[in-house]
C-alpha cells in the first residue's frame, strides 16, 4: 500500500514559555504544503520486517527513523505481522517542514488500512503525539492553530488555494532543540490567532517567526533568502519552524531562473 506523507509550513511561530516538562509552549498555524515524500508499506511475505530507504539520505541508526517507530509502537500493542518498508525521501531534513513527522503520521495510518485497526482520528492523533509533537497535525492535515507543545489545535480559515509557493532551503541543517535554547520567550501582546485574520498583504509586518531572530544572526544567508523573496514579489516570506527552509507566498508566478542554485528549491505554481 502506497501514500504521499507532505510537508507543512508554520505561518508565525511564537515561543511562549518554557514548560515545566523541559518543552515550550508555542502559538503557530500549520498549512499543508504539497511537496512530498513516497511511502510504502506491505505485509512481508517472507514474515521479516524490513526498512529501505531512497531518495534524500536519511541520517542515523534505523530504529530511531520514526516510520519504524510508529511500526514498532503499533506492533506491541496490536501484535502486527511483520512488514516490508520503503521510504523514498524528497522533503529535505532539518528544515522546520515536518517531512518526519509526516512520514510517522502516515505509517499510522496506513498501518490503520492495512491491518484494519479501526483506529479513530483522536486515537491516530493520541498514538503520533508520542512520537513528537508535530506528528498529530498530520492525521488530519488541515490548517489548523497550534498550541502548547505545538500538539493541540483549533481549526481555522487561511485559505491559500489561490496563491504560488516557493521554498528555499539552504545546506544549513538547524537542530531544533538547541535553536529553543537561544529563545528568550514571551507573552506576546495579541495571539497569533488574531493576527493570522489579517489579510496576507498585512503578515509582512505583523506575523513573526520567533526562531528568525536567533537564527538570521547566526545563519545570516538563510536571512537574505528572505529578503530576496520578498524582492522577488512575495506577498509574505517567512523562515518554517526552526528552519533552515524559508517559503514565499506570491500573488503571480515570480520569475526565479537561476535564483537560489546553490539550494534546495520547489515551487508549487498550481
Amino acid at each position: 500500500m502506497l501514500c504521499f506523507p507532505n510537508c507543512k509550513i508554520n505561518i508565525g511561530l511564537s515561543v511562549i514559555e518554557k514548560r515545566q516538562d523541559g518543552f515550550h509552549n508555542v502559538e503557530t498555524v500549520m498549512y499543508p504544503i504539497g511537496m512530498n515524500d513516497i511511502l510504502e508499506i506491505i505485509i512481508s511475505p517472507n514474515k521479516k520486517f524490513t526498512f529501505q530507504t531512497s531518495g534524500i539520505n536519511i541520517s542515523g541508526e534505523r530504529k530511531h527513523n520514526l516510520v519504524v517507530k510508529a511500526y514498532e509502537m503499533l506492533k506491541k500493542i496490536f501484535n502486527l505481522d511483520p512488514v516490508e518498508i520503503h521510504l523514498h525521501k524528497t522533503i529535505p531534513p532539518g528544515a522546520g517542514l515536518g517531512g518526519g513527522s509526516a512520514d510517522a503520521a502516515y505509517a499510522i495510518k496506513l498501518l490503520n488500512n492495512i491491518f484494519d485497526l479501526k483506529l479513530t482520528v483522536k486515537q491516530k492523533q493520541q498514538y503520533a503525539c508520542q512520537l513528537g509533537s508535530d506528528c498529530a497535525f498530520f492525521i488530519e492535515n488541515k490548517p489548523v492553530f497550534a498550541y502548547e507543545k505545538g500538539n493541540r489545535f483549533e481549526n481555522i480559515q487561511v485559505e491559500l488555494s489561490d496563491y504560488c509557493f516557493i521554498i528555499v532551503k539552504p545546506e544549513i541543517h538547524i537542530n531544533t532543540t538547541e535553536a529553543y535554547s537561544w529563545i528568550k520567550p514571551s507573552i506576546k501582546d495579541t495571539s497569533l490567532k488574531e493576527v493570522i485574520r489579517q489579510p496576507v498583504e498585512k503578515w509582512k509586518n505583523t506575523l513573526i517567526n520567533d526562531f528568525e531572530e536567533v537564527i538570521f544572526k547566526r545563519h545570516p544567508e538563510i536571512k537574505k533568502i528572505k529578503d530576496r523573496l520578498y524582492e522577488l514579489g512575495a506577498v509574505y516570506a517567512s523562515m518554517s519552524g526552526s528552519g533552515s527552509a524559508v517559503y514565499g507566498i506570491f500573488k503571480e508566478q515570480p520569475k526565479i531562473n537561476n535564483e537560489f542554485s546553490d539550494c534546495f528549491v520547489w515551487k508549487d505554481y498550481h
